[in-house]
């Protein structure tokens, strides 16, 4: 059953998920309901007096190899119930909120998390069509911050429509600088798929258009930004109001 998490099909079957690695699984067993710990005699000596709450389940070296996600297996997978979150739309008057649109790479959500994280963002909003954050990939690149940032799916046509007195942000390349605009402490900052950026539909909504600047802005530089360095920098200049 285990192996089988690794695919969506698996995942919405069985309504849990994995984590692998013990900084990951230590970091989270205290959020999730854990299902199964699956570890080596040697991780479980080891961590005895740290899972107190949770009855190991000693395996084989070689049965982690074949349960394993990951390239390199560690010793101990944690088996989580998916948690049955509901969004608050309270938190938007008062805070910053990351919105994804089309995001496709585990890796780019899950650092996006790591940032939120960071920043004291303790909520983002998917479309429908972004990666599953409870893909492995996706969980092991948050490094435990999946455990601390709730992240919900909807369509963001109907989110951004059904909150009009939110301002909504969103990065382009054609945007104005976002150095020089004003910037609210509240509002939905859209980040953009990988190759496509923010939907023609979803950029129609967007109120305040950002863009990014590169230094020298004189001199030919890279193309674009990976949507969750653009994350980090976007985010890190609203944070930065906050601080004046």
């Amino acid at each position: 059953m285990v192996a089988s998490l690794g695919s969506t099909k698996g995942r919405r079957e069985e309504n849990c998920f994995v984590v692998e690695g013990t900084k990951c699984v230590m970091d989270t067993i205290h959020h999730f309901t854990c299902r199964y710990l699956l570890a080596t005699s040697q991780w479980i000596e080891k961590y005895a007096n740290d899972i107190i709450q949770v009855t190991p389940i000693e395996v084989k070296r070689t049965d982690m190899l074949r349960m394993s996600q990951l390239t390199t297996p560690t010793d101990v997978i944690a088996v989580y119930d998916i948690p049955n979150y509901i969004l608050d739309s309270s938190r938007f008057n008062a805070d910053l909120t990351i919105v994804l649109d089309k995001v496709q790479d585990p890796g780019n959500l899950g650092t996006i998390i790591r940032i939120a994280d960071w920043f004291g963002i303790n909520t983002i909003i998917c479309s429908n069509d972004t990666v599953d954050v409870y893909n492995p990939k996706v969980v092991q690149a948050t490094m435990g911050a999946i455990s601390r940032v709730r992240v919900h799916y909807c369509d963001l046509i109907e989110l951004i429509n059904a909150n009009k007195d939110i301002p909504v942000y969103g990065t382009f390349l054609d945007g104005d600088n976002m150095y020089n605009m004003d910037l609210s402490s509240r509002g939905f900052l859209v980040m953009g798929n990988e190759g496509q950026g923010i939907s023609e539909e979803v950029g129609k909504l967007v109120t305040r258009r950002l863009f990014i600047p590169s230094y020298p802005t004189d001199v030919p530089t890279s193309e674009s930004l990976n949507v969750s360095m653009a994350t980090a920098i976007a985010v890190a200049e609203f944070r930065r109001r906050l601080m004046k």
